[in-house]
């Protein structure tokens, strides 16, 4: 999977819309990254950009984004609402896939370490980022605001991370760092009433509500300290409102860890809350973008609650979500526009899978050299694994078979990532190809080109022998899935996973052809010698298995 981070900038400007425009057009300048949002505020002069990328290009495109901010805007003339410390107050890594949140922090730090060597800005480090756990929290961090930072920076204890220990009267400070996605959702309710609405969202919110006594007066500890009755999801945030525009309350609530609590997880308490109070959750509204596996864990999370495979295809997956949050019922909800990952499909792309089966065929018999039998071998796994998953789908709603539900789903979400891994490795295999044809044409006029052009030929050589290795080594995984469906599964079907192991079969046989032709070009012969004999191995147990299957097909037909 991708690596991919979303950054969110804060700057301190939300009037002048040039200022703000110079800055975006810096960031979208930038290659590997998608601009989704600016949301510019007037009473808080404060504007907040929303981009997400590959992690180089992100930190690429935040370190010009924060340099040309520390040009545009004078931090000696700014005032607003919000809280502030510098032109670009700050700037937050979030992990959003492929990535863990200590690489992401690693990143983070990344960038503050550039920010503060090469623009000479002080940077506070925040949140994951920050080793310091007495100094990760941005509000503490921010205290005292711009006003009082030239004092504050003074303080032993309050040393920027990276940077001069110096008070930059123009540009201010920054505070860089990595955290969790924020996921704002505001769950709609049958009822027009505000106080009703924020009684709900004190039940939920991680803050909770304040305790008081019978004629309504604040109950205290022995300190002083107000007492409180805390909500019962963690890392969320929540109030209640009445929207006129669609003449419903909705609680609004912002999820800032979807780790501690996701989405799903989040509605269904709102609803039964509600439900306490004889209100009803009707659906549901998404503000802004969200993360992929946000919908796919809530539609893996719905379909278990109706005891049904979740062992379906992305799409599906989505299309639970949205249908059981009805995040579709005040205005349609289109994927394609609110899933981050959606966002950053090249459109300009031309990925063989996303092809129709004709014109598959037609790419394929075409006389351009490109898909070959290594695109052919992966996908023809996928057609093997995805009728052992179909057979996996099958037995898990057989009537009769109800309590063997979670049996057959395990196995059918296991062949969707196998069939997943195997989809990427039919556009793979071509790019691996045209790597090659590439690296062949790269000037050869001196010995130091030669020698250039020599070690990326070799390169591309290895990748177009390793990826037909990972074809095969999925698709015997994925035999495994195969094997069972025709021992355990539905009968009715079990010729579906006979010609699933015929295709798994084929699909090893022809991605080893590919790794041994590729072996021949690579001048590694250590290298060689041991990806053909792994790929040797890999053959024998993949015939070995479809001999099983095709017999134990055979027998239970016959």
């Amino acid at each position: 999977m991708k690596q991919l981070i979303e950054c969110v900038p804060n700057f301190s400007e939300g009037n002048d819309l040039s200022v703000i425009k110079q800055i975006t057009d810096r960031i979208e300048a930038v290659a590997g990254v998608r601009l989704l949002n600016v949301d510019p505020g007037k009473a808080t002069n404060r504007t907040v950009v929303t981009f997400v990328g590959t992690p180089g290009a992100v930190i690429e495109a935040a370190f010009s984004a924060i340099q040309l901010a520390g040009e545009l805007i004078d931090m000696r003339k700014h005032s607003g609402e919000h809280p502030r410390m510098g032109a670009t107050d700050v700037c937050p890594f979030v992990p959003v896939s492929g990535i863990t949140m200590e690489e992401t922090a690693a990143h983070a730090r990344k960038l503050a370490g550039k920010v503060g060597a090469e623009l000479r800005i002080p940077v506070y480090l925040y949140e994951a980022a920050q080793p310091n756990k007495s100094r990760s929290n941005l509000s503490v961090i921010r205290a005292g605001e711009y006003e009082g930072f030239a004092k504050k920076i003074l303080l032993p204890e309050w040393q920027p991370d990276f940077g001069p220990a110096e008070f930059d009267a123009r540009r201010g400070a920054t505070v860089i760092g990595a955290r969790e996605f924020l996921v704002a959702l505001n769950v709609n309710l049958n009822t027009t009433s505000t106080r009703r609405a924020n009684a709900i969202a004190f039940d939920v919110r991680e803050a909770g509500r304040t305790r008081t006594d019978a004629q309504g007066s604040v109950l205290r500890d022995p300190q002083g300290n107000p007492l409180v009755t805390p909500g019962s999801l963690k890392n969320v945030k929540a109030i209640g409102w009445f929207i006129k525009e669609y003449g419903v309350a909705q609680i609004s609530m912002n999820l800032t860890n979807t780790a501690v609590t996701p989405v799903h997880i989040a509605f269904d308490e709102v609803a039964r809350k509600a439900a306490a109070r004889g209100m009803r959750a009707t659906g549901s509204e998404l503000v802004g973008v969200i993360p992929l596996h946000c919908l796919l864990d809530a539609g893996k999370y719905f379909l278990e609650k109706q005891q049904r495979s979740t062992g379906v295809p992305e799409s599906e997956l989505v299309k639970i979500a949205v249908k059981s949050m009805g995040l579709d019922e005040l205005a349609p909800f289109d994927p394609a526009a609110r899933v981050i990952e959606y966002l950053l499909r090249d459109a300009g792309e031309t990925q063989l899978v996303t092809m129709t089966l004709a014109d598959f065929a037609d790419e394929t018999s075409s006389e351009s050299m490109a898909p070959g039998g290594g695109s052919i071998a992966a996908y023809m796994g996928v057609l093997g694994v995805s009728l052992g998953t179909m057979v996996a789908n099958l037995s898990a709603h057989k009537r009769g078979w109800d309590a063997r539900w979670k049996e057959f789903s395990d196995w059918a979400a296991k062949g969707q990532q196998h069939k997943d891994a195997l989809l990427r490795l039919v556009d793979e295999d071509t790019a691996a190809f045209n790597m090659i044809v590439t690296a062949l044409a790269l000037p050869k006029s001196s010995a130091e080109e030669q020698a250039a052009r020599a070690a990326a030929v070799q390169a591309a050589t290895k990748y177009a022998a390793e990826v037909p290795l990972r074809v095969m080594q999925i698709v015997l995984a994925a035999m495994e899935l195969i094997e069972a469906m025709v021992i355990h599964g539905n009968p009715n079907s079990i010729t579906d996973a006979g010609v699933g192991a015929l295709a798994a079969r084929a699909a090893v046989m022809g991605a080893y052809m590919n790794v041994r032709t590729n072996a021949r070009g690579i001048t590694d012969r250590k290298f060689a010698a041991d990806i053909i004999a792994q790929g040797k191995a890999l053959q024998a147990q993949a015939i070995a298995i479809e001999h099983r299957i095709v017999a134990l097909v055979d027998s239970k037909i016959d």
